[in-house]
């Protein structure tokens, strides 16, 4: 078991005491605090530090040869090397902003797809909202679709590190698929979320009004374990839900999630990542029909990470026994906001030590959302600089949806767990690509 250490930190210089900036050349040598040479690249999950370090930890790709560290400043380079060596150790430095889909979407349609087409076919003036869309463009769009998900997802071994380069690295478009493999860690890293090309119309979705819904993720963790992420910046980028056009009356959704963790995935930390303007952040257990799969799964841990213009999802919990303490919620004035912690089948969530700012008239009782029974634990969190009782106050606000209190068991993979007073402080000056101290 590991003992919980309480620290309050002065914010401002004290925060960043030992902390500079990270210079990282292509060979892997950096500076991160003064006098001390390190490479990312071979660093490893520490000790105790959440539930990837359960059992033999995490130590990614840190035991690689000289044959198998690869630098990439290209998706076609960064396919290749992911696709080379088996499952020998491998590190992956991604130096630069390396674009998925750098051509554009018009080079992944199908040969005959017209978008202004699709629009006129499937019109519910013309097809109704009865019966899901059919025909030539849709089956075309369903052509663009599959070419675009060759294109973008990437397949990542075990036994795995990727690491940016320096402050400024990153992926645009790409969708990171750890799948079956065990041991991979990703950091230090901006992650564009992918910007799906070919949306499907469904007429019959959201009470037969229709909606336009999307794939791809930023980085999806399916049936994998020992997952560790830690200090990478993920976000909507150049393509905010705000500037995304209506069609039908709805918005041209062309987002699903930043992270997700599902089917069978077990023992992830995700840690000092900083998750920016998104809707469906993170879903942890993608079905409440995957008790077969999830049950006695779905262990993650989620510590220091800082959430700003997140509309819900941070995360949706199922089945999984899930820690998240000292993260950093944000939600400002004017943002649409649906909730933080979504409370599903199972889920066994354990909620402490966190801290939120909440903009005025921005409910409190919507911290938690409530769409199973499922008791969790919510202790000795700040809202606004003070200690709040989430729980008593969801349930004052929301009757309809009342939520019991004790998770069932507690966390001990756990380091250094800060005082939520001094979170804000320390997370958003540490939390993010670039800022590994």
């Amino acid at each position: 078991m590991n003992a919980q250490t309480w620290h309050g930190h002065a914010i401002g210089a004290a925060v960043l005491a030992g902390c500079v900036s990270l210079v990282l050349g292509a060979s892997g040598a950096g500076i991160a605090q003064a006098g001390s040479a390190r490479d990312l690249g071979r660093e490893v999950l520490g000790a105790g530090d959440g539930w990837a370090s359960e059992g033999a930890g995490t130590t990614g790709g840190s035991a690689a040869d000289a044959a198998h560290v690869h630098t990439v400043t290209t998706w076609a380079e960064f396919r290749a090397a992911l696709a080379e060596g088996g499952t020998a150790p491998r590190i992956i430095k991604v130096k630069g902003v390396i674009d998925a889909v750098s051509e554009g979407c018009d080079a992944l349609a199908a040969e005959g797809y017209d978008f202004q087409q699709y629009l006129a076919d499937y019109d519910p003036a013309v097809w109704g909202n009865e019966t899901p869309v059919s025909g030539e463009q849709e089956t075309l769009r369903a052509a663009s679709a599959a070419n675009q998900n060759k294109m973008i997802k990437a397949s990542v071994p075990a036994n795995t590190t990727i690491v940016g380069v320096g402050r400024d690295s990153g992926i645009r478009g790409g969708s990171l698929q750890i799948r079956g493999v065990d041991n991979v860690i990703v950091r230090n890293l901006t992650i564009e979320a992918p910007l799906d090309c070919f949306p499907q119309w469904d007429p019959t979705d959201d009470n037969k009004t229709g909606a336009w819904n999307s794939e791809y993720d930023g980085v999806v963790v399916y049936g994998s374990t020992h997952v560790w992420i830690d200090h990478n910046t993920l976000t909507d980028g150049r393509y905010p839900d705000s500037s995304l056009p209506e069609y039908f009356g709805k918005v041209y959704q062309q987002h699903d999630g930043l992270v997700d963790v599902v089917r069978g995935a077990n023992h992830v930390t995700v840690s000092w990542n900083s998750f920016q303007d998104h809707d469906k952040t993170m879903l942890i257990g993608n079905s409440d029909g995957a008790g077969s799969t999830d049950t006695g799964k779905l262990k993650v841990t989620l510590h220091h990470n800082r959430f700003e213009g997140i509309v819900e999802r941070a995360p949706r919990v199922r089945f999984g026994q899930v820690d998240s303490y000292n993260n950093h919620f944000v939600v400002t004035g004017g943002q649409k906001f649906g909730y933080v912690f979504g409370i599903g089948a199972s889920s066994q969530l354990n909620a402490t030590d966190n801290a939120f700012t909440l903009a005025p008239g921005v409910s409190t009782g919507k911290v938690l959302k409530k769409w199973n029974e499922a008791p969790l634990t919510a202790a000795n969190n700040y809202v606004n600089g003070r200690l709040t009782d989430l729980i008593a106050v969801h349930n004052t606000e929301i009757p309809a949806e009342t939520l019991q209190s004790g998770a069932g068991w507690t966390p001990t993979l756990r380091t250094q767990v800060d005082h939520p007073r001094a979170v804000p402080g320390i997370v958003d000056h540490r939390a993010g690509a670039g800022r590994i101290c």
